[in-house]
């Protein structure tokens, strides 16, 4: 079980579709109807070498964005398999980094079909209390990763990558029992989801953070 009372986040594609590769396709896995109604996500990752996996996203004062700008906020007693301090991508042996999902979304076997760099597991980490430990902030996490990629013989990241350090990465291994807690998002399709399924509706991590969890 969970010493802390985490709140996560498993961001969404506008549609609130869940999405998976098969071959070079990417293709529906699993609808917000579906978790919400089953209360359970399960793993649809799987890039860079790694087993299928569930990326999400730890809420923290220090860590208030998102993968995608619409999403699920939930809480789980399972304990994730590890955590990093910024998006995984970071740590792979690709030449070009996209930072915006949007711009890859159609051409994912192209840009997740890399190794991670030798090492990557000094970033690593088996809990958030760890890791917040390490890295107190996104700027602490873009300097080492920065001087651990031109350690390795990359190029150094150019400031344009700086969002991908804004957010940290939790993972789980296995399909895992959750409590939907709100909806976030701009658009509309947000707050419907949200009237849908009667949750609290926030524009944005952050603002569930400020509304929320800064009370605490």
């Amino acid at each position: 079980m969970q010493e802390r009372n985490d709140y996560y986040v498993k961001s969404f594609e506008e549609d609130f579709v869940l999405k998976t590769l098969k071959g070079k396709r990417k293709v529906a896995f699993q609808t917000i109807d579906n978790i919400i109604k089953n209360g359970v996500i399960r793993p649809n990752t799987k890039s860079f070498g790694r087993e299928m996996r569930l990326s999400t996203t730890i809420i923290h004062k220090n860590y208030l964005k998102t993968y995608r700008p619409q999403g699920l906020i939930f809480q789980t007693k399972v304990k994730p398999k590890y955590i990093l301090p910024f998006d995984l991508v970071l740590l792979s042996k690709a030449d070009k980094i996209i930072v915006h999902y949007y711009r890859i979304k159609n051409n994912l076997h192209l840009f997740y079909n890399h190794d991670l760099i030798q090492g990557f597991q000094k970033f690593v980490f088996k809990d958030f209390k760890s890791l917040i430990k390490t890295f107190k902030s996104p700027k602490d996490a873009w300097k080492r990763v920065n001087s651990f990629r031109v350690e390795k013989g990359y190029a150094k990241l150019p400031k344009q990558k700086y969002r991908l350090v804004e957010y940290d990465e939790v993972v789980f291994n296995k399909p895992i029992k959750i409590k939907p807690i709100a909806i976030y998002g701009y658009r509309k399709e947000a707050i419907k989801v949200a009237k849908k399924y009667n949750l609290p509706w926030f524009v944005s991590s952050k603002k569930f953070y400020e509304t929320v969890l800064k009370k605490k």
